[in-house]
């Protein structure tokens, strides 16, 4: 079971990077009425949705650095 899950997050993460790749660095290349650009968001996400996932990610490791520091101090009172 865990090998099948494990598989699954593979495959995800390879379909994940492969359109976000064709998205960004091939798509400006073909032109605008080629059918190809129906599969994929406007490149407003391209930017967004990495800065937006960052940004969140950052926020919730300064939130489990101030709860462990917290935490440390309140055990040691």
């Amino acid at each position: 079971m865990d090998q099948a899950v494990g598989w699954s997050f593979v495959s995800l993460a390879g379909f994940v990077f492969t359109y976000y790749t064709i998205w960004v660095i091939v798509l400006p290349f073909v032109d605008p009425d080629q059918p190809i650009h129906n599969f994929f968001l406007p490149r407003f996400y391209a930017i967004a949705g990495p800065l937006v996932a960052g940004v969140l990610a950052l926020c919730m490791i300064g939130a489990f650095i101030i709860y462990v520091s917290v935490s440390k101090k309140l055990k040691k009172s």
